[in-house]
């Protein structure tokens, strides 16, 4: 969607965008036409996915329409109010959310985003509906910030309103699995946020620590509390994953991970249990790699090597080298509906040839399908 129009009256009455918050009159409108206007960006917008609030639009004026908008727009007095505000009402909102609503989360913060806040607000925010309401509430802000910004009224909130940025930083790192940095903020909080609270630090989260050999003990000497350990290492594995997507074990890895994460987040488990469950992943992953290595696997021949010995089949390196041959044999299973079905009925006569059960064959199959599609979702 592109972010900037050029509009004329035909346009204006028939474009419908409700995500449209900004526009800029520059040309005497009334009547109708200018209550069309005011319609198109007048109209509320949320979008849950994207964490996206727009409680209102906004409108500014370059032709004074607004200055004398009982004559524009030929309606009672009391109609035009109840569709167009002033700013002064939305510095009232904005007011009354920071003195109302900001505290609840501001309270959370005591040393400027120390290793003890981070691991705090990690914490607090485990729940998703905690967060889904938090970051409701903070877009509210945002926008109304956007829209009265850079006006003198806002200076004595700027402090308070740049912790609740970083806030809503700390959470959304944490618990986002792809953050785009250039959607994050829009844009004069954005550079409030690199200005001003970029100075606070994050107290490493969202580190990425190489999972090897020393994961472990790095992680056990790793400054800060074990919520923001539980973060870093579940990123950590998804992006191993991520970086070595035609590898089924570190895939099945990633979605443990994952699970671990759900787990954590509902508190079904402690926070102690997540760092835990998660380290014995790191180690698990370490004994893979040196029976990997000794039979000079690589991970796909590794992964249904391992499944066939955990299912009890016999002539299992056999039948798993075959496995790997079909997959070198159709490079792009992926992206041909012929190659992918071509590949699948060799992996089913190579398990067939050893398991005299079709049933049993066809769900090994389709849980090694499974596990390499979802690495295009990571």
């Amino acid at each position: 969607m592109p972010k900037i129009l050029i509009v004329t009256e035909k346009l204006l009455t028939g474009f419908d965008a409700p995500v449209l918050y900004a526009m800029y009159l520059d040309k005497p409108m009334r009547d109708h036409t200018l209550l069309q206007a005011i319609a198109r960006v007048n109209r509320p917008f949320e979008n849950e996915a994207q964490e996206m609030v727009k409680p209102h639009g906004f409108v500014l004026d370059f032709v004074g329409i607004f200055d004398k908008l009982e004559k524009a727009l030929a309606f009672d007095s009391d109609e035009i109010n109840a569709i167009v505000k002033d700013l002064k009402l939305l510095k009232v909102l904005f007011k009354n959310k920071m003195e109302a609503e900001a505290p609840k989360y501001l309270g959370l913060i005591e040393r400027n985003f120390n290793d003890k806040d981070v691991d705090t607000l990690i914490e607090h925010f485990r729940d998703p509906e905690r967060r889904k309401e938090f970051f409701k509430e903070y877009k509210e802000i945002e926008m109304l910030y956007e829209i009265i910004s850079p006006d003198a009224f806002l200076r004595p909130f700027i402090g308070d309103y740049g912790t609740l940025s970083a806030i809503y930083q700390v959470v959304r790192k944490a618990y986002t699995r792809t953050v785009m940095v250039d959607r994050e903020f829009q844009a004069k909080t954005n550079y409030l946020v690199r200005e001003q609270v970029g100075s606070y630090g994050v107290g490493g989260l969202g580190e990425i620590v190489a999972i090897d050999g020393n994961t472990i003990e790095l992680i056990k000497n790793k400054r800060g509390g074990d919520g923001t350990k539980v973060i870093n290492l579940i990123k950590s594995i998804e992006k191993l994953a991520e970086e070595n997507s035609d590898d089924p074990y570190l895939i099945a890895m990633a979605e443990r991970a994952r699970a671990v994460q759900e787990r954590f987040e509902s508190r079904q488990t402690s926070t102690a249990e997540a760092l835990a469950e998660l380290l014995r992943e790191v180690e698990g992953n370490e004994t893979r790699k040196k029976e990997q290595a000794e039979k000079s696997f690589d991970g796909l021949t590794y992964f249904v090597y391992r499944s066939l010995l955990d299912a009890k089949i016999e002539n299992a390196e056999t039948v798993s080298r075959k496995i790997r041959h079909a997959f070198t044999e159709f490079p792009n299973w992926k992206r041909s509906e012929n190659a992918f079905r071509e590949l699948r009925k060799k992996v089913t006569f190579a398990l067939f040839a050893e398991i005299d059960d079709l049933d049993r064959v066809t769900a090994m199959v389709d849980e090694l399908f499974t596990l390499l599609e979802k690495a295009d979702r990571i």
